[in-house]
Order: structure tokens, then C-alpha cells, then sequence
């Protein structure tokens, strides 16, 4: 019990995750034995008052948000880009991470460049494990997008998503707590592995990472799935996943899609335009200060707007 509190203490005041799976894990990485379960450790923590939690990152604004569906395994994935990251090389890398927002899984592609190819390469890699989603949500990192150059030119990320069934989702503009589950487990990804794992050379932080998307999949137990581990979840849901057909990742450039759809959501300001990476278009004033929903709908050449599912505005859409 003693070394329970004191694990406790150490890692809160270390600023990691400090809750039962976390100290699990580090009586497991310092070889203590007899190991207690997850639920003898609550009990312990809630027995000596040790379950205040840290207060979180972000506050919603208030105002309606659309949200992406979440009931079933794949429906949406979110996807961020952690770095530039080091090793104690030094070595310079980033990490692609990405979170099933229904059973919480995770996928980690650590690379030493953002660059289109290793993009394309790491979200085929992740979708190889985890099957591949009807969503994906992202932030709007030049990595995902394209080019602000030409804004109509579908980057390549948005055309292997499109080239496979999957729709894009660019987030509102500086809100990163709107993805904010991918958001949470950076913070776990870093307090748990990176500060705590030292490793010298791309090979170690490949086979680190898949170790760690291992053991956060397999025994990492959340409240959002009743105490049941992201592999459980996936396993009692029963959903047939879908995979990639090839082995080996399509090569940049991508062929231009013909048909599908990727959409925007943004907050309308007071001067009423929509802003689609520098590109503006007018929209009518009852949307100021509203979220909506950009959508470019790719067979049509079209780009639509909408509130609450209701479409309120159209414009041609030409794409390169």
C-alpha cells in the first residue's frame, strides 16, 4: 500500500499521469512485485483520499459544435502530428498518431519527415492495424491539407482518403481541443513513453512506439468503455473492420479523385466569410458567429455550406 502511495506522489508531482492503470504500468517497469490489479489500486487511491484529478486543457466555446459519430469501431479515427520530437541521438522525428474515437485504440508511424510520402506511408501503416475509418479528423497542418498555394489541389493526404471511401474533416482554425481526444493521448503518449523511455536510434523508437500502441490497445483500461481495454471494446462490438488491399502504400503523387467528398468547419466572425485556407467566400448574416460546415463535394465542383445539417449556401467549386 506504502508503495502505491508513494508511486502516486511521484509521478503527480513529476506531472504524469498519476491514476491505477499509470501506476500499474510503473510498478511493472521497476519489476515490484506482487503486481496488484487496476481495481485493487482504486481502491487504495480512493481509500487515502488520492483521486483529485488535474483540471483540463480547453473549454468549449458554447456556441454548437457539429460533432462526428462515435458509436461504432472506425467510424471516425482523429489524427495528429506530434514534433519535431528527440532522441538522445540527437535525433530529430515526428510522430503520426492517431485514436479511434469509439473503442479509443491507438496508432503510432514515427518518421523523420513530414513530407507528403512519409504521410501517405504512415496513415497506410496505422490503417493496416487498426482497418481503416469512414472519418478522418485532422487539424489543418499544411502536412494534411496541401498547399496554401492552391487551396483547390487536394493535397495528397485528402486524395488517399477520398481514393479509398474516407472523408477528411479540417477542424475549426487554432482549436485544437476540437480533436481533443488524439489531443489527450499526445499527453500520454509523451508523459508515458517519451519522457520515459530513453532511446537512441530510429530503430528503438520504431519498435518503442508499436510497443507502447500495444500495451496502451491491450491493457489500458477507460472509463468511456466501462473499464474494458480498446481491444476488448473493438472485440465486443463485433464491427467487421475494413483494411487496405495492398500491402505497400500508394506512391505521391496520387491520382486526382473523381468523386467523394471533404469537408471544413468553421466559425463564421463578424465579417462573414468563410475561410478555406486564404480563399474566402461571403455567407449570409445569419451565420455569424455560428460553426458550419464547408463541404466540397468532388463530382459536382461544389462547395457547400451548411447549419445544422441544413444546407444556406453553394458555390462553384473548380478543382485543379
Amino acid at each position: 500500500m506504502e508503495i502505491i502511495k508513494f508511486i502516486r506522489l511521484d509521478l503527480y508531482n513529476h506531472d504524469l499521469f498519476c491514476g491505477a492503470q499509470a501506476i500499474q504500468w510503473e510498478m511493472e517497469d521497476r519489476a515490484l512485485k506482487p503486481l496488484p490489479s487496476v481495481r485493487t489500486i482504486n481502491r487504495i487511491l480512493i481509500r487515502h483520499c488520492l483521486t483529485h484529478r488535474r483540471t483540463g486543457k480547453y473549454e468549449a466555446k458554447g456556441t454548437a459544435y457539429p460533432v462526428l459519430p462515435s458509436i461504432k469501431a472506425n467510424q471516425t479515427h482523429q489524427a495528429d502530428l506530434v514534433g519535431p520530437c528527440y532522441l538522445k541521438g540527437p535525433v530529430r522525428f515526428y510522430s503520426l498518431n492517431v485514436i479511434d474515437t469509439a473503442t479509443v485504440r491507438c496508432g503510432l508511424y514515427p518518421t523523420s519527415s513530414k513530407a507528403s510520402q512519409p504521410m501517405i506511408v504512415g496513415f497506410w501503416n496505422i490503417w493496416k492495424r487498426l482497418g481503416m475509418p469512414n472519418n478522418l479528423q485532422i487539424d489543418n497542418a499544411l502536412s494534411f491539407f496541401g498547399s496554401r498555394k492552391y487551396p483547390r489541389g487536394m493535397g495528397p493526404l485528402i486524395r488517399l482518403c477520398l481514393n479509398h471511401g474516407i472523408e477528411p474533416w479540417f477542424i475549426p482554425m487554432a482549436e485544437p481541443w476540437r480533436n481533443g481526444m488524439v489531443e489527450q493521448f499526445n499527453d500520454r503518449y509523451q508523459k508515458m513513453f517519451l519522457q520515459k523511455k530513453i532511446m537512441y536510434a530510429e530503430e528503438e523508437l520504431q519498435i518503442g512506439s508499436l510497443a507502447f500502441e500495444q500495451r496502451h490497445n491491450s491493457k489500458y483500461r477507460f472509463s468511456k468503455l466501462k473499464g474494458k481495454t480498446p481491444l476488448k471494446a473493438l472485440s465486443e462490438s463485433k464491427v467487421k473492420l475494413r483494411f487496405p488491399k495492398e500491402v505497400d502504400a500508394p506512391k505521391h503523387p496520387l491520382k486526382k479523385p473523381e468523386t467523394g467528398r471533404y469537408h471544413f468547419v468553421r466559425l463564421i466572425r463578424s465579417n462573414l466569410k468563410l475561410d478555406i485556407f486564404g480563399e474566402t467566400f461571403p455567407v449570409p448574416p445569419e451565420l455569424k458567429y455560428e460553426y458550419v460546415i464547408a463541404t466540397v463535394n468532388v463530382k459536382e465542383q461544389k462547395l457547400k455550406l451548411f447549419l445544422d445539417k441544413i444546407q444556406v449556401e453553394e458555390f462553384q467549386y473548380k478543382l485543379r
